[in-house]
């Protein structure tokens, strides 16, 4: 399994772009909420990626977010929804609006996107509500509604838990990681890529 893909952008057309990494391309297709996202080409980008092996064909699927890869995964358990279909959810909007749909039971919202017809926008409402409050129980509360602390403690958790392994990988060793985490960590930080970047700045000024 390619869980995560770090190279250079050698060419981008929406929905596909390549990316070269230690000398081999890799075609990625990626949801256009990704696709925006993308730096220019001859730009260094990562993605977190999906593979989808089949008979007929292999394929790459990568996004900027890993929620966005959760629910790419989520959504292609769903009976009638194959990787294309959830491609185009996906491109259509992120997984916390998808979320909100799903809470609100707003099938029409779904119904918008390319490919998704009444019956299979019900039959998510259906399927996923049980997967969200599983998966990310915070993203299925109602609109301005606060967690309850059980699972905000879990939300600050994961977040420190990314943050600290994205450190590792950088070649931090695991005690200055947690530290730098703990130092950076405030409740305006809501994505682990902003607590990673506060975190390497406070490296940055500690030298």
């Amino acid at each position: 399994m390619i869980g995560r893909i770090r190279g250079i952008i050698l060419e981008k057309q929406a929905p596909e772009v390549l990316v070269e990494a230690h000398g081999v391309g890799y075609e990625v297709q990626a949801p256009l909420s990704t696709f925006y996202r993308l730096p220019p080409v001859g730009q260094e980008v990562v993605l977190h990626t999906h593979f989808v092996v089949r008979e007929d064909a292999q394929q790459l699927y990568g996004f900027w977010h890993r929620d966005d890869r959760s629910l790419f995964r989520a959504l292609i358990r769903v009976s009638g929804v194959g990787p294309k279909l959830a491609l185009a959810i996906l491109s259509g909007m992120d997984a916390e609006e998808f979320a909100r749909c799903v809470q609100r039971h707003d099938a029409s919202a779904l119904v918008k996107l390319p490919g998704v017809g009444k019956k299979t926008a019900e039959r998510l409402m259906i399927e996923m509500r049980d997967v969200l409050r599983e998966w990310r129980p915070e993203l299925a509360l109602a609109k301005g509604e606060a967690p309850p602390p059980d699972i905000a403690q879990a939300s600050r958790n994961r977040l420190v838990q990314d943050a600290e392994s994205a450190l590792i990988a950088l070649g931090y060793k695991p005690p200055e990681a947690a530290r730098a985490v703990s130092a950076a960590l405030d409740e305006d930080v809501r994505e682990s890529e902003e607590l990673i970047r506060r975190a390497l700045k406070g490296f940055a000024s500690a030298r």
